[in-house]
């Protein structure tokens, strides 16, 4: 694959980034210095990563619940970041938003939105936007498994399908929609063959291969880009915390978690690269370090950030 190796350094930077962050929020959240709810992205790292690798500034995401690391991975700094999940004034949502709502209109994130499928439609609004404008801008809509059980499924990528709006979706199959099986509730082998039923291509990827998704997605975003429609794309993928913190996970067997973590999409990244020659284990270690410190210095800008006042708990309200 024809990939400069600044872009592959930077891809891996993003994933570890994206690790380092969530580790970082599973303490903070224990000590009981992040309120609200947090849902965990690791172990889905080269999702995010290798979507938003073939986005530009302009073009849009939509998030879910789990965004973290579409927010990092869209070029979202990790103190802002931190500075939102502790509801802070310096966060992306002046501290309103917190975990499972953040969004930043100037980097094309128009939101982290809890409700199950809830961005399905709102991404082909903003890729009807797109075409109204005449622009060649793409939005990328992120949503889990069990978002395609959901009405909001249907009715927003038959009407991207329809319409041959520029928006790719991608399905991040972490094998379980909050402890639900998607075997137990569709027949499909492959959540992708649902692309079929509106006449786009539908393509599952293995998705601890970062270049994988990588590809697909660069196709498909090729595509909506020359105005031939959307595509759907299944990243088979795995969440190594529960689906929120706190979750006793009853659901998994050890042996379970176990293979999947051998299957670890960050230490096969850096693996991959050490054998292209792009990175030594040297390189690699420093990144490690790099993050490290990066989301210390987060951390920290979260403590000593504002928290917002009282009375400014109704500004930026939209009615």
């Amino acid at each position: 694959m024809d990939i400069k190796k600044e872009k592959l350094i930077d891809m891996y930077r993003v994933m570890v980034r994206i690790r380092t962050f969530e580790e970082r929020v599973v303490k903070e959240f224990a000590t009981g210095n992040i309120p609200g709810a947090a849902h965990i992205y690791a172990g889905e790292e080269a999702v995010a990563t290798g979507a938003c690798a073939n986005l530009r500034p302009d073009d849009y995401i939509t998030s879910t619940h789990r965004g973290h690391g579409h927010l990092i991975a869209k070029g979202g700094k990790t103190a802002r970041m931190m500075a939102e999940l502790y509801g802070k004034k310096t966060g992306y949502n002046k501290g309103k938003g917190g975990s499972m709502h953040i969004a930043d209109m100037e980097m094309g994130i128009l939101g982290a939105i809890a409700i199950v499928g809830a961005s399905i439609p709102i991404a082909a609004g903003a890729a009807l936007s797109a075409k109204m404008r005449g622009t060649d801008q793409v939005v990328i809509c992120f949503l889990g498994d069990g978002a395609t059980n959901t009405s909001r499924f249907h009715e927003g990528v038959n009407l991207a399908a329809i319409w041959n709006l520029p928006v790719v979706y991608v399905i991040e199959n972490n094998m379980y929609a909050e402890s639900t099986p998607l075997s137990a509730v569709c027949k499909l082998a492959n959540a992708s063959d649902r692309a079929k039923t509106y006449g786009i291509p539908g393509k599952t990827v293995d998705s601890n291969d970062v270049l994988a998704v990588y590809k697909a997605v660069r196709e498909a975003v090729t595509r909506a880009r020359k105005g031939q429609g959307p595509t759907l794309i299944e990243c088979k993928t795995y969440r190594h915390r529960g689906h929120f913190e706190g979750d006793p996970q009853t659901y998994k067997t050890k042996e379970e978690v176990e293979e999947w973590r051998k299957k670890d999409p960050i230490p096969r990244f850096r693996r991959q690269l050490i054998e292209m020659g792009v990175l030594t284990e040297e390189d690699a270690d420093k990144i490690a370090q790099e993050m490290k410190r990066e989301i210390e210095k987060a951390v920290q800008f979260a403590e000593e950030s504002p928290l917002p006042a009282p009375e400014e708990a109704l500004e930026d309200v939209y009615a």
